[in-house]
């Protein structure tokens, strides 16, 4: 039995995974080690390995595979989420991962794994033929950007990726809303959504729905700029070059 050959065809493997060819753990960690000393493997983090390729001598799996089997509720998000959905053409070497079960953030082949807690558990998916990746879907995707923008992505990476969105179906969206329970993310999503030529497919009862969510409250758009202008539709201050940002650059150097 070639064990590597076998291994080549699981993205991301476990000793238990190798213990289904042997039916022994102990035979199963002793392949493990010599495949590692061998260098044909390499360990992630605890019990979590993947296969180099004999010919380029690369990993086998790619950051979004890692990120989603991390543990048995990992799956990725933010603007990871934005990155396999090729929303974004910016190269970033921080990977999201949230998961209901918390780990270190670790390192490993030149990307960070960062933990995320997560605040909802709904619109969560398991893509077909990509060897594993869990993801959640563009709706969840738009509104964890949103609701996070100062902790994670900042605004500029967020309007850039809301802008390349696309349409959007709104029932999800309400139905995420309702459950983040959120004033602040309702009049935020309601604005930045507002802005697309074709308000990605939404229809003014959404907006309508977001206005009423959000109360009496004013709030600045971002906490990292306070100097703006007030959209009273969305009782917002928002930066006063919000139009021209995208992927953290100002096409209005004067402003």
């Amino acid at each position: 039995m070639n064990l590597y050959f076998k291994l080549l065809n699981i993205p991301i493997f476990s000793v238990s995974d190798v213990n289904k060819y042997y039916n022994n753990i102990g035979s199963a960690r002793s392949a493990v080690r010599r495949l590692l000393k061998a260098e044909m493997i390499k360990r992630i983090r605890n019990n979590l390995y993947t296969c180099v390729d004999g010919e380029n001598g690369g990993i086998v799996a790619n950051r979004f595979q890692i990120a989603s089997s991390i543990n048995d509720g990992s799956y990725i998000s933010h603007h990871t989420a934005m990155e396999f959905y090729g929303i974004t053409d910016q190269v970033f070497y921080d990977v999201y991962v949230t998961s209901s079960k918390r780990f270190t953030d670790f390192e490993f082949e030149g990307y960070r794994y960062h933990f995320i807690n997560p605040s909802i558990e709904l619109g969560i998916e398991k893509q077909e033929y990509s060897g594993g990746v869990v993801v959640t879907d563009k709706e969840r995707t738009v509104l964890d950007c949103i609701k996070d923008m100062d902790k994670i992505s900042g605004i500029e990476e967020v309007i850039s990726n809301v802008d390349s969105i696309g349409r959007l179906n709104e029932n999800k969206l309400l139905e995420y809303l309702e459950e983040y329970e959120n004033q602040f993310l309702y009049q935020k999503s309601g604005y930045l959504l507002d802005k697309g030529f074709d308000k990605h497919g939404l229809s003014d009862a959404f907006f309508e729905t977001c206005r009423k969510k959000i109360g009496k409250s004013k709030r600045y758009l971002t906490k990292d700029k306070t100097k703006g202008v007030y959209e009273s539709k969305w009782q917002l201050i928002v930066p006063l070059n919000v139009d021209s940002m995208k992927n953290g650059e100002l096409l209005d150097a004067n402003i």
